[in-house]
This record gives C-alpha cells, sequence and structure tokens, in this order.
C-alpha cells in the first residue's frame, strides 16, 4: 500500500481547533456588559473544575482565554447625556416606515432579538452623533432612518 493511504493516527482527520475570534476594536462594555462578562467567566471556572475528558478541558480553557482576555480589555463606558446617540443609549428610529427601538451596546452584550445592537455594527454606526428629529443615511439611501429619541 502507498504512504499516501496510511493514517498515522486517529486525530489526524480532526478539523484543527483555533482560538476565538476577538473583535476588532475597543471592547466598550456597558455596567450590565461587564457583570455578563464576570458571569461568563464564573461559569467557564465551574465547568473546568468539573470536566472529566480532555477534549472539554481544552474548550472550556479556550472559552476561559477569550473571556479573560475580554475583561482585561473591557472599557465601561457611561451612555451619552447630550442628546445625541452613542454607546449605550436606547434609540428609537423610523426606517422604511418601521418604529424601532435599539440600544448601543459592546460586542459581546449585542442581542438583537433583544434589541440590544453591537455599537460597530452598521445601524449603530450609522446613528452615531444623530439627534433626535435628524435624518441619517444608511444602506446607500440618505435619510433613510429618522432619528425618533434618545435616551
Amino acid at each position: 500500500m502507498s504512504v499516501a493511504f496510511r493514517r498515522e493516527n486517529d486525530d489526524e482527520h480532526l478539523e484543527p481547533r483555533f482560538e476565538l475570534p476577538i473583535p476588532a476594536g475597543p471592547n466598550l462594555v456597558t455596567p450590565r456588559g461587564r457583570a455578563l462578562i464576570e458571569e461568563r467567566i464564573a461559569t467557564l471556572e465551574a465547568a473546568l473544575a468539573e470536566a472529566a475528558d480532555e477534549e472539554t478541558v481544552k474548550a472550556v480553557r479556550r472559552d476561559l482565554r477569550y473571556w479573560a482576555t475580554r475583561r482585561a480589555t473591557a472599557i465601561e463606558t457611561p451612555p451619552r447625556d447630550d442628546g445625541a446617540v452613542g454607546f449605550g443609549n436606547r434609540v428609537t428610529y423610523r426606517l422604511a416606515g418601521k418604529e424601532r427601538v435599539v440600544t448601543l451596546v459592546g460586542d459581546d452584550e449585542a442581542d438583537p432579538g433583544a434589541g440590544a445592537i453591537a455599537f460597530s455594527a452598521p445601524l449603530a454606526r450609522a446613528l452615531m452623533g444623530a439627534e433626535a428629529g435628524e435624518f441619517v443615511g444608511f444602506n446607500g439611501r440618505e435619510d433613510a432612518i429618522e432619528v425618533v429619541a434618545v435616551a
């Protein structure tokens, strides 16, 4: 049999495990976001203590490295209070005739289904700096979004 068809061990066919990617840019967090990071680390540390097999230990350690890095680089940022849209603000806006409400949060805290979008998302970037009553461009269209309220 040719050497090309032999396998040295059973692990050769497995996909490599990479580190979890860290989002680009600053790691801005709300107070709630910092608490979520701490909670996640505590959960992972407990899982590591209970891990029985080597694969589980490796996976938990990888996740723990990610969250420890996020904790170390977290910059707790208060919401803007000058009436303009910024990190941490709750924004009511109208897009394509539908009124929606979102809160601009950190990358790890984002949950679009719950109305929390990352400050680095295209919609959030379009809203940044706008004030109530202003129209901003989005998705290649000028005046696509009307900012209704900023809290």
